[in-house]
């Protein structure tokens, strides 16, 4: 099912009524096409692709290096696209760890988007050679609702999640958290210095998507990552089509 089959973000900024609805439907009709063939050039390559979304400041950077670096001494194949609305911060971080790096400034030609869409995912592709990579990271613009509602053709969506957010996020933002496979509770190291109540978060996590498994992770420190390069191994793979 894709994202906004299931709910629909605040587009307040669009007109009301039929035209308002008309133009909707074309935008995420038209993404949903873009998707599926992103989604049918992972499979024929044999590629797993992850969407991961967060909030600004999560740690989803961090998280990749980590990440990357454990790809490479593990011999998977890695590429990532690397999405921003201005500056290649985030992707010269990740240079050097022998994965393939796509830039995404949505600010250049996608009118400051604070999300990917699959035709944005589908233009970074063509910098990527697919059939030298096993897997794809698609890191999404920072943000909690837009990036949520729109399919951009990976197998997984992994939210990337910091405590210092506060409990009340997967209620406040209940498409973000019903969309994703697994939720990465960042910044667990802080937990002693501030007044997060973690059980009051898992509750309000499992009345929004239960089925998503929560890894208790600090990408600043490496506790915890284990079990999510576990999760990224074992979970869905896509078989390379003849």
């Amino acid at each position: 099912m894709h994202a906004h089959d299931q709910e629909h973000g605040d587009h307040s900024a669009y007109e009301t009524g039929p035209e308002r609805i008309s133009v909707l439907e074309r935008i995420f009709g038209e993404n949903d096409v873009a998707a599926e063939a992103n989604r049918a050039a992972f499979d024929a390559h044999g590629v797993r692709s992850v969407n991961l979304m967060s909030s600004p400041g999560a740690g989803k950077t961090t998280l990749l290096v980590h990440t990357l670096a454990h790809l490479r001494d593990s011999g998977v194949r890695a590429g990532v696209v690397e999405g921003d609305i201005e500056t290649s911060i985030d992707a010269d971080r990740l240079a050097g760890f022998g994965a393939q790096v796509a830039l995404l400034n949505t600010g250049d030609g996608f009118g400051g988007e604070c999300h990917l869409d699959a035709p944005m995912v589908a233009k970074a592709l063509t910098t990527l050679d697919l059939a030298s990579l096993d897997l794809l990271l698609v890191e999404n613009v920072g943000n909690l609702v837009c990036p949520a509602e729109f399919d951009v053709g990976a197998h997984d969506s992994v939210m990337v999640y910091a405590i210092t957010e506060g409990e009340e996020k997967p209620l406040k933002y209940p498409v973000m958290f019903r969309s994703v496979s697994v939720v990465l509770v960042n910044k667990m190291d802080l937990l002693p210095h501030l007044d997060f109540d973690l059980e009051l978060f898992r509750r309000n996590m499992a009345q929004i998507n239960p089925d998503a498994p929560l890894i208790e992770v600090s990408a600043r420190t490496g506790d915890g990552l284990a079990e999510w390069h576990e999760w990224l191994s074992t979970s869905r793979e896509p078989v390379r089509s003849a």
